[in-house]
């Protein structure tokens, strides 16, 4: 399994990034395609998430409202469209697949097995 990010950079407070999650290497059918993040002296915590078999998504508190996690079937890729950003959202952003995860265990960065390199988001106020 491979996933690739992209889409990072630099933002000024109030703008709008998109990041991708490119996944390759098996069928994503059941597993869970999900965003976390880490800033600088902080644990990586979760984000976003969606089930790639039926789309079901979910959103941290503190993003809903701002953040839109979507999937594209034909390019295997899960998007994560990031509106209002504020200056507190500067992170490194990674995404991660899971096999294990439930609903009530998705948020935990144990249940995933696979993790993408991370992409640099920084939102200058």
């Amino acid at each position: 399994v491979q996933l690739q990010a992209s889409g990072g950079g630099l933002v000024q407070a109030g703008g709008s990034l998109r990041l991708s999650c490119a996944a390759s290497g098996r069928t994503f059918r059941g597993y869970y395609i999900s965003w976390f993040r880490q800033a600088p002296g902080k644990e990586r915590d979760f984000v976003s998430a969606i089930r790639w078999s039926g789309g079901t998504t979910y959103l941290a508190d503190s993003v809903k409202g701002r953040f839109t996690i979507s999937r594209d079937n034909a390019r295997s890729t899960v998007n994560l469209q990031m509106s209002s950003l504020k200056p507190e959202d500067t992170a490194v952003y990674y995404c991660a697949s899971s096999s294990r995860a439930i609903v009530t265990t998705l948020r935990s960065r144990l249940m995933y097995d696979y993790w993408g390199q991370g992409t640099q988001v920084t939102v200058s106020s």
